[in-house]
């Protein structure tokens, strides 16, 4: 939808306008991490608010987690008391992320197919 004049104008105005305020936001990125002239960061304030864990130390806790769930068969813990073909789960509710319009399709399926067997009047002409 966004094809018009105005909007290819607007478009264009706000990548100028990135172009021209990049240098300041960059600026302005390195004085917020405080970044010295070697180009390490300062982290001495950090320290008072966090504590500051080596990478090395992050990756290596990492690989032995990954190993540890390695062992799970690598299956994800899902609803299992869930029918797959209705999506009702034991107390006859639909999943969270299914909108209102699915699940009452689900159930109108549902519903016909009970309904059926005993298709009651024939639709015709009665002479």
């Amino acid at each position: 939808m966004a094809k018009s004049l105005r909007s290819k104008w607007k478009r264009k105005m706000r990548a100028e306008k990135r172009k021209k305020n990049a240098p300041k936001e960059l600026a302005r990125l390195k004085q917020a991490l405080s970044l010295d002239k070697k180009g390490e960061v300062d982290m001495t304030d950090m320290q008072e608010i966090a504590t500051v864990v080596p990478a090395d130390k992050i990756k290596k806790q990492a690989d032995v987690v990954m190993g540890e769930v390695e062992g799970d068969d690598g299956k994800m813990e899902m609803d299992g008391k869930r029918n797959k073909k209705t999506l009702l789960d034991e107390n006859g509710q639909y999943p969270a992320w299914m909108s209102q319009r699915q699940a009452k399709k689900l159930k109108g399926k549902r519903t016909a197919k009970k309904t059926q067997p005993g298709k009651g009047k024939k639709k015709g002409i009665a002479w």
